[in-house]
């Protein structure tokens, strides 16, 4: 049988299928997310553990923190301006991550500081990098599979990571 996804709860009800009546997969999803909402700061903060330990300038550490600042900043202006609704917002559906906000949907903050996390990661170590871009690709996954995002939140927070952490080229 075709599916029609134009329905946003059948698309979710669909998405989460493994889920239902799973409390244990539910409670690994939510372990997930909050893991890879902490582990991502924390390689952030392992990439300045690194280039102080090599004794990087500070002329060339200065990318590493004005690239990704300056990312985050216009881009939590951005969506703040849009404020696009949550999922649970607008449809009916109960979220698998518990989220209380309102708002602020598109685009996903948590997907897009992930990945410009790994494309500083990418400076250092494009192996390191690459499984750092596998990781912020599983919060992606994890957020939407979560109820808390839309698809194309998700997707265009991870291609304005990339594009803004293709800054990095340039300096």
């Amino acid at each position: 049988m075709k599916r029609n996804f134009r329905y946003y709860p059948e698309f979710y009800n669909w998405l989460i299928q493994p889920f239902i009546n799973k409390p244990h997969r539910i409670q690994l999803l939510r372990r997930l997310n909050r893991i890879l909402t902490f582990v991502m700061p924390g390689i952030y903060g392992l990439v300045f553990c690194w280039l102080f330990a090599k004794q990087v300038s500070l002329e060339k550490i200065w990318p590493f923190i004005w690239i990704p600042a300056s990312g985050f900043v216009l881009f939590s202006l951005f969506r703040h301006w849009i404020n696009v609704p949550r999922p649970y917002e607008k449809w009916d559906i109960q979220p698998l991550l518990e989220k209380h906000s309102l708002g602020h949907s598109f685009p996903s903050r948590h997907v897009f500081s992930a990945t410009m996390i790994s494309m500083s990661v990418c400076q250092l170590s494009l192996p390191l990098g690459l499984a750092s871009m596998l990781l912020s690709l599983l919060l992606a996954l994890v957020r939407v599979m979560g109820g808390v995002h839309y698809p194309k939140d998700v997707l265009v927070a991870w291609a304005l990571g990339l594009a803004w952490g293709g800054l990095f080229l340039l300096v």
